[in-house]
């Protein structure tokens, strides 16, 4: 009886073990011995090659920003006829030499800067072209904001951040975080600078140092990639053979019981 016993915990030892252990998933594991001192600045985003602006001219008199103000027609159908809506703003797309062709101006160089010195810059381009009295006010808006999450995560994909900031805890829950095979030790960030150059970095969600981190707050058109761990790669791997193979498991659990309740 002893002999069958030590063979059916044998047995079930085995699966269990066979199954993957247990590992910490947790976030920030380290908090209460990190520094938080360098996390204390306030995120901007800056201009890329291929982002789409929305500037918007104002001034004292309305009339005075009208040439600095592009509109778009617009058709609209009332009683069969078309009539024109000019409400519709120009959006400017950012060349890949961080570029804008911006009325009145010309050819206004854009890239790298944030969306305050964007908005600098262009106000000393018109004033030349205005009344000191009209105190004319520059307003930038990325229209084109986007992150995309991939990966072992609930929901994957690309989502537009309306607020032009973003960080990777919170993109990973837009994506309805990590599944329990996501490797929270080496989440990839894809990122591409004002200069075409990509790069790849590796991010530890379990050290709380993150938060300090130059990749904390996530950049537009940045990418996360969540990697699978070890136990989903060789599900993977195994699978059409896996059910076939938990099936036989369970066959010689059932028969290892039966015979432990009948011999015992």
């Amino acid at each position: 009886m002893k002999k069958y016993n030590i063979l059916f915990l044998s047995a079930l030892i085995v699966l269990l073990c066979s199954c993957g252990s247990t590992k910490e998933i947790a976030y920030f594991q380290n908090a209460q011995y990190i520094d938080f001192e360098q996390s204390k600045y306030l995120y901007d985003a800056k201009i890329m090659p291929k982002d789409i602006l929305t500037i918007t001219v104002t001034t004292v008199n309305p009339e005075a920003a009208i040439p600095f103000n592009l509109t778009v027609p617009t058709t609209l159908s009332q009683n069969q006829r078309s009539t024109y809506n000019q409400s519709l703003l120009q959006s400017y797309l950012v060349d890949n030499n961080g570029q804008i062709e911006f009325p009145v101006v010309g050819s206004v160089t854009v890239g790298g800067l944030t969306k305050s010195d964007c908005e600098k810059l262009i106000l000393s381009k018109i004033k030349p072209y205005l009344n000191e009295n009209e105190r004319p006010v520059v307003t930038v808006r990325m229209s084109n904001y986007k992150i995309s999450v991939l990966g072992e995560v609930a929901h994957p994909g690309m989502f537009t951040v309306s607020n032009e900031k973003i960080n990777i805890l919170e993109a990973l829950a837009q994506a309805g975080d990590l599944t329990i095979y996501g490797v929270r030790t080496n989440v990839k960030l894809i990122r591409e600078d004002e200069n075409g150059k990509k790069q790849i970095y590796s991010l530890n969600l379990n050290d709380a140092s993150l938060v300090s981190s130059p990749y904390y707050y996530l950049q537009q058109n940045d990418i996360v990639y969540v990697e699978p761990n070890k136990v989903k790669s060789r599900n993977s791997n195994v699978g059409n053979t896996t059910g076939l193979w938990l099936t036989g498991t369970s066959i010689l659990i059932s028969l290892a019981s039966l015979l432990y309740s009948i011999l015992k």
